[in-house]
């Protein structure tokens, strides 16, 4: 396992990054356990969380899996989510965010997040509220570093320039979802990471399952995420993800490579990622996952795969400007 530094901040991490969205759900307590032992005989020192996930389940096992090595890991979590009925308990304003981080420190058992990301984008307060109450967190030691998951390049941008102008801590670390058939972070969300030094954490680099080698034009699996979750089925319901799904499958098995191996490399292999999320359901599931490490995926290999897929449109239409 190699380590990168994560963006600007000094912190090295593990070229995986593992998410621990299936702990209390998919995997019980046991095989969470499982995973999460896998990944540190692997090397991996970086755990990605948030209070969403399972509504504070997969917090509270991974609290409990820490204990002991807490200062040896790199924790993130999130807040946005709804985590109770009461219509206050969500969002991104001051009220909700402190509550949210002080109800996540006692989940995990630790007294700071390494990385607290923002989950969502909420159009519905400023900015500079939401800047400001992870101002105080930081200010409090509550929280190392910010991070933004799910906001756009203008959002992300945003943010930078307000907490330039009012010398608060910036986002540090950004978390895009990023796969062969999910590209559109490569238009202008990468290309913004490098010109500020940003630390990237990409998801879902299987695509939901639909890289796997499961789908196809006319293959479905009897279960999967995208089976199942109907938020999933509508992020991969174009016919195309499809056909990119079967011609890639179809690669992967001429080179003789387990397509997660595979599609994990590819994604960890962008310039501007600093380690992508794997994730799993169940140790057996995770395996292939651990191995992309183990591949050479060279310049030539990297754009023979994204070949299969389409290239998102760039940032402008002067496509005699693009290098």
């Amino acid at each position: 396992m190699k380590y990168k530094q994560l963006g600007q901040t000094g912190v090295q991490v593990s070229e995986l990054c593992f998410g621990t969205m299936s702990f209390g759900g998919d995997a019980d307590e046991a095989e969470s356990a499982r995973m999460f032992s896998a990944c540190r005989d692997a090397g991996i020192n970086f755990f990605d969380c948030a209070d969403g996930y399972g509504k504070g389940a997969a917090e509270t096992i991974l609290g409990k899996l820490i204990k002991g090595e807490r200062d040896d890991l790199v924790i993130t979590s999130k807040c946005f989510s709804p985590m109770r009925d009461d219509v206050n308990a969500r969002g991104g304003n001051r009220r909700h965010i402190l509550q949210a981080v002080e109800a996540s420190l006692r989940r995990l058992g630790t007294d700071r997040l390494d990385v607290l990301f923002m989950h969502r984008w909420d159009a519905t307060v400023p900015l500079e509220e939401t800047l400001r109450a992870l101002e105080t967190l930081v200010a409090d030691g509550k929280v190392l570093y910010l991070g933004a998951s799910n906001y756009s390049a203008w959002q992300i941008a945003k943010g930078l320039g307000i907490s330039e102008r009012h010398g608060w801590p910036r986002f540090d670390v950004i978390e895009p979802m990023y796969s062969l058939v999910k590209r559109q972070a490569e238009s202008e969300i990468f290309p913004l990471a490098l010109a500020e030094n940003l630390g990237v954490i990409s998801y879902s680099a299987v695509g939901g399952g639909l890289l796997s080698g499961k789908y196809g034009k006319g293959t479905r699996p009897d279960s999967g995420r995208i089976m199942a979750n109907p938020d999933y089925a509508k992020r991969y319901s174009e016919d195309w993800v499809f056909d990119v799904a079967e011609a890639f499958t179809e690669f992967a098995r001429e080179t003789g490579v387990h397509p997660v191996s595979l599609a994990v490399a590819w994604a960890a292999a962008n310039p501007a990622v600093t380690c992508p999320i794997i994730g799993a359901r169940n140790l057996e599931q995770l395996q292939p996952s651990l191995d992309s490490i183990k591949i050479d995926m060279t310049p030539d290999l990297h754009a023979r795969i994204a070949a299969l897929s389409r290239t998102p449109a760039p940032a402008t239409d002067r496509l005699e400007d693009q290098l």
